[in-house]
């Protein structure tokens, strides 16, 4: 088995640990539930790690949740980004990050 955590550490790639993928995970099956995303990609590389959220899965990624560990003492390690590169919310923790997820409801207009 070639693709394991293990070799990802060696590696000297980025991942997301448990704690993070389950916390991302839940958001992602929340706006599933709710129409708004349908597919997904992790991406694992040397300097970072990014969760990709697809509409439909030949499109650009609607958001990209992404984990920059050489960032965190400056910025914070966590970065969602618009499909065009513009940082829509910066943060230390992953849970106030995703709190952002939260305020884009719907609202119904008449």
């Amino acid at each position: 088995m070639t693709g394991g955590p293990a070799n990802l550490r060696q590696s000297g790639k980025v991942m997301f640990d448990r704690r993070e993928l389950d916390a991302i995970l839940r958001v992602y099956g929340r706006m599933v539930a709710a129409g708004e995303w349908r597919d997904y990609a992790i991406d694992a590389m040397k300097e970072q790690a990014v969760f990709s959220v697809y509409r439909r899965t030949s499109e650009h990624p609607l958001y990209r949740i992404v984990k920059t560990p050489g960032d965190a003492r400056r910025q914070g390690a966590w970065q969602i980004l618009a499909p065009g590169g513009a940082i829509l919310k910066r943060g230390r923790e992953i849970a106030s990050l995703l709190s952002f997820f939260d305020r884009r409801r719907f609202r119904l207009v008449e």
